[in-house]
């Protein structure tokens, strides 16, 4: 736990992480929330529930790397209060809104999502060593393990022991709190050698989307469309068995052994390639199908899920290596448009799975996908030429060489 310790004590990191946890804890929570006011506030169906859901995910996907472009250029403390000015004024209007009205301004919501954790990557990057990146995006890694444990089943029950609104506004204040806060904190994005290369302007995209940079951006895509359509069928495969309420109980323990495998890596010497953990997550979940009670699925998750978090903290690092300074922000909104669009082609996926065979077919869907996407990440890294290298000091890695390690943690909202 050293390299913890060394991280934590880093100026302003144990802040940083502190606050990033309030926001992105309440990301992760909005599609809920706003699934519970469209239920129970709106008296609506869930199919209308879930087209805000997916105004809100398509709106964050589209605008990821639009505000990372603004971050580079104007800085995070700008878009960081702006977006929160944005948030403010939605949430606080949700309880009023008809639903035509929502669906459209759960766009414009998702578009103008607060970035914390684009910022938060990019300041993990900026403020640590190489040699202590591995243990410090592990941690955000957890991080967005435990806003997705937490959050959602939080909101459920706040919403219906009191009032869908009033749950809506919470989640408003929760994520103006977070963004205001890091703003007032103003972490640096770039090292000091980093300034001074960015100043002499952004270098054009043909030159830092490389295939390793795309191989990164499929590994992300892959993980978080396997993670989708793990929840899926798992909820499908106890609703086959007549143990649908021990579902909470299955995903916390995913929950908690991704956790588990987070801070075991992150102590690791030596990271990994992205697609190999995503691989050996693939090849971890596919067996899951052959479970038919909520005790075998509690065993198959524990061990998948100690290698989700990994797979999500090596992608984020990865970015921030394979990106130059001066496009890191819009780099690393597009690996949380990467993560977005996974999560929300995941559950479809799964469930046209499910439709055709039987609730197992749910994992071997998210398997078979994890492994489709690592195998792509290889193919993709081969291709990766020497000028593609980016122009960061860090120590030569194991594997394909632009596939070092990387992390996000993030379901639903990263």
């Amino acid at each position: 736990m050293t390299g913890y310790r060394q991280v934590l004590a880093v100026p302003r990191m144990a802040p940083l992480l502190g606050i990033a946890f309030l926001a992105r804890a309440a990301i992760t929570a909005d599609v809920m929330a706003l699934t519970m006011y469209v239920v129970l506030g709106l008296d609506m169906s869930y199919a209308a529930a879930g087209g805000v859901a997916a105004a809100v995910s398509t709106g964050m996907a589209l605008g990821g790397p639009l505000l990372g472009r603004v971050i580079d250029t104007r800085g995070p403390r700008v878009v960081l209060l702006t977006t929160a000015a944005v948030q403010a004024v939605f949430w606080l209007s949700v309880p009023v809104l008809p639903y035509g009205a929502l669906l459209g301004a759960a766009f414009a919501a998702g578009l103008l999502m607060v970035p914390v954790p684009l910022v938060t990557r990019q300041a993990i990057a900026a403020m640590t060593t190489a040699g202590q990146r591995q243990a410090a995006f592990a941690l955000e890694s957890v991080q967005g393990e435990l806003s997705y444990m937490l959050s959602p089943p939080i909101v459920i029950f706040c919403a219906a022991k009191a009032s869908p609104g009033l749950v809506a506004w919470g989640v408003g204040a929760a994520m103006l709190a977070g963004a205001v806060g890091i703003a007032l904190l103003d972490p640096p994005l770039r090292t000091g050698d980093e300034a001074d290369a960015a100043a002499v302007g952004r270098p054009p995209r043909r030159e830092w989307l490389t295939p390793g940079m795309i191989a990164t951006l499929v590994t992300a895509f892959g993980a978080t469309m396997l993670l989708s359509a793990t929840d899926l069928a798992i909820v499908a495969t106890l609703e086959d068995a007549g143990q649908v309420s021990w579902a909470a109980v299955v995903v916390a323990v995913y929950g908690v052994s991704s956790v588990a495998g987070g801070l075991v890596y992150g102590a690791l010497p030596r990271p990994l390639p992205a697609w190999l953990l995503l691989g050996l997550l693939g090849l971890a979940t596919v067996p899951a199908g052959l479970a038919h009670d909520w005790r075998w699925l509690c065993a198959a998750g524990a061990g998948a899920g100690l290698l989700a978090a990994p797979t999500l903290s090596t992608v984020a690092d990865a970015v921030s290596r394979l990106a130059p300074a001066g496009v890191r922000g819009e780099a690393t909104g597009l690996q949380s448009s990467a993560l977005s669009a996974g999560f929300a082609l995941g559950a479809p996926a799964a469930g046209t799975a499910i439709d055709l065979t039987a609730p197992g077919g749910g994992f071997a869907a998210a398997g078979l996908a994890g492994l489709a996407a690592a195998l792509a990440g290889v193919l993709l890294s081969r291709r990766t030429t020497p000028r593609s290298r980016p122009p960061l000091s860090a120590p030569a890695l194991a594997g394909p060489p632009d596939l070092e390690p990387s992390g996000s943690g993030i379901r639903p909202g990263a």
